[in-house]
């Protein structure tokens, strides 16, 4: 596999969705039990738009959800139909990483259409970004998966806003940032190094990981972001959800004072607390689009999805 191409210089954005349209759902990483496949069905036609299965889409190969072949084809079947105006990825898991030089990007510029996921989905996102089409980091789980529906049809979202009893939040400092918003899974983002070649630059940075991955993972992960130079030129880092690591300590420090110590020579702002990432309700949020974060404000906002 060869090292995918750098990102697009302009950015194409997808069209707003009407009613009737086809949202496609695939499963690029792990697969889902059928009644969540049931119960994302139910929610996509709920919001007046017409849900379309992938052919492999509840497919089982181990945690896979079928063979990598049959994954990506359901993907590139997605991308390719004209019908089709966003794609929803069932779960996330694992398996993402192994389609990225599958991707159809030619045909995803010339029909613009977002991926939504987030966690191992992360992966696809650097490919929408380097193919310069904006994504959604997020899901259609929890109370707060109306957003979804809000950023498909073009609406634009209220700030996201830090929540300070959140855990994390206390690693805010000051400031303002702008620019577009990329990122996502601290872990996925760190695999991509020498294999997607995402300019930063200028970059709002999302981050979000959980406890499987322990202290060691967010270090080493930090720690090669920052030493192969894809941190370089970031205007602020936007963190989400650091799920599992409230009560977790190694050594005397805590995920919080990892974060700090990577993340404080960037000398940028940073706005934590933000209910994005591995939560039972999180809120979406469009990637590769501008946004404002307001680290004094405690708000992140973000531009519509849709031209």
């Amino acid at each position: 596999m060869s090292r995918l191409p750098r990102p697009r210089s302009t950015v194409v954005r997808p069209r707003r969705l009407e009613h009737d349209d086809v949202v496609a759902l695939v499963s690029p990483a792990s697969w889902s039990d059928e009644p969540w496949v049931e119960e994302s069905v139910a929610t996509v036609e709920s919001w007046g738009f017409r849900a379309r299965v992938g052919r492999h889409a509840t497919d089982r190969l181990g945690y896979l959800a079928g063979g990598d072949h049959e994954r990506a084809a359901d993907l590139n079947a997605a991308i390719r139909d004209p019908e089709v105006r966003a794609i929803l990825c069932l779960r996330g898991g694992c398996g993402s990483f192994r389609l990225l030089a599958d991707v159809d990007t030619d045909a995803l510029r010339a029909d613009p259409k977002p991926v939504i996921g987030f966690s191992d989905i992360t992966a696809l996102h650097q490919v929408w970004h380097l193919a310069g089409v904006p994504s959604v980091h997020g899901a259609v789980a929890g109370t707060r998966a109306e957003t979804v529906r809000r950023l498909l049809v073009g609406e634009p979202g209220e700030p996201v806003r830090s929540e300070s009893g959140r855990f994390g939040a206390e690693l805010t400092t000051s400031g303002t940032a702008s620019g577009p918003l990329s990122g996502g899974n601290l872990e996925m983002l760190a695999r991509g190094v020498g294999v997607v070649d995402n300019d930063l630059a200028g970059h709002v940075l999302l981050l979000e990981t959980h406890r499987e991955v322990g202290l060691g993972m967010v270090d080493r992960a930090l720690t090669q972001l920052l030493m192969s130079g894809a941190l370089d030129g970031i205007s602020g880092v936007a963190v989400g959800a650091l799920e599992g690591f409230e009560d977790y300590e190694d050594r005397e420090w805590t995920v919080l004072d990892v974060l700090r110590d990577r993340l404080g020579p960037l000398g940028v702002p940073i706005l934590a607390g933000l209910p994005l990432g591995h939560l039972e309700n999180p809120v979406s949020v469009p990637l590769g689009v501008e946004c404002e974060l307001d680290a004094g404000a405690g708000t992140l906002t973000v531009a519509p999805l849709s031209a």
